[in-house]
């Protein structure tokens, strides 16, 4: 294997779970969700989403630039096909932006991976999305994610504070504290100002909602598919944020000569 940080080993051994998980259930997996019951061939195309997610999860840690390159456009393709047209039709609804946030997220955790990982041919024919002007835009793109993702606490407060644990006091503070962190690490990320560090932050937000909320009531309350499909979301959310951090700390790998580009997947 050719990890090159805990955040890229962490990001792909999650996505090969969350194929694996995906392919048993024989349905979406919280990635991909959600998709209207009426859509044609629903079934065929769960498959190949979790197919996606296994194999390029499976290629990520070997560092392969085309497993980086196959995810990353397929989830650029499921943004446009399955979250925008849903923002065009209902602008004024958070709920939609949220879901589209959180899409943006993942896209960009991959999307810093490519970058990363970019072969030759990718650094010719790609060059604006790869490398380190990859990097950048990645950022930019969690930077953007980060804002639907802190209005969502602050329009559905009342539903955030009831997930606050019952230990935590006053949880409606909660709700507006951790919106507000998300919008100013948003912020942060998209000026540059203290980025590297709201990056982190906003990372860390997210692994504790993860482990306060979401894995306690998957571990002791009601199996309901939902609470479990946000337990895993909000997991993935985790680990695609971390590699973002992670991408102030860790720079994009050199290019990949053209006598062992087929080593790393390139074509």
């Amino acid at each position: 294997m050719r990890i090159r940080s805990p955040a890229h080993a962490t990001y792909a051994a999650t996505m090969v779970g969350l194929g694996l998980l995906g392919l048993a259930q024989g349905d979406f997996g919280a990635l991909w969700q959600p998709v209207p019951p009426s859509l044609p061939a629903r079934q065929a195309l769960a498959y190949l989403c979790n197919t996606v997610t296994l194999l390029t999860g499976l290629g990520l840690l070997w560092r392969l630039a085309s497993a980086a390159r196959v995810l990353w456009l397929f989830l650029l393709l499921w943004f446009g096909c399955f979250k925008l047209p849903v923002l065009l039709r209902a602008p004024l609804v958070e709920v939609s932006w949220e879901s589209a946030g959180e899409t943006a997220v993942l896209t960009a955790g991959a999307w810093v991976l490519y970058a990363w990982f970019a072969a030759a041919w990718d650094r010719r024919r790609l060059a604006a999305c790869s490398g380190e002007h990859g990097v950048r835009i990645a950022r930019a793109v969690f930077g953007l994610a980060l804002l639907p993702l802190g209005l969502a606490h602050l329009v559905y407060v009342r539903e955030t504070a009831a997930l606050v644990p019952s230990w935590m006091p006053v949880p409606l503070a909660w709700a507006y504290l951790t919106g507000g962190a998300y919008l100013a690490a948003g912020v942060a990320v998209l000026t540059g100002r203290l980025a590297a560090l709201a990056a982190g932050l906003a990372t860390a937000q997210m692994a504790l909602f993860t482990l306060l909320v979401w894995v306690p009531r998957v571990a002791f309350g009601k199996p309901e598919a939902a609470v479990a499909s946000e337990c895993v979301l909000s997991w993935a959310l985790t680990v695609a944020a971390w590699v973002v951090a992670d991408s102030y700390r860790v720079g994009p790998a050199s290019p990949v000569p053209e006598r062992t580009a087929a080593a790393y997947g390139s074509p």
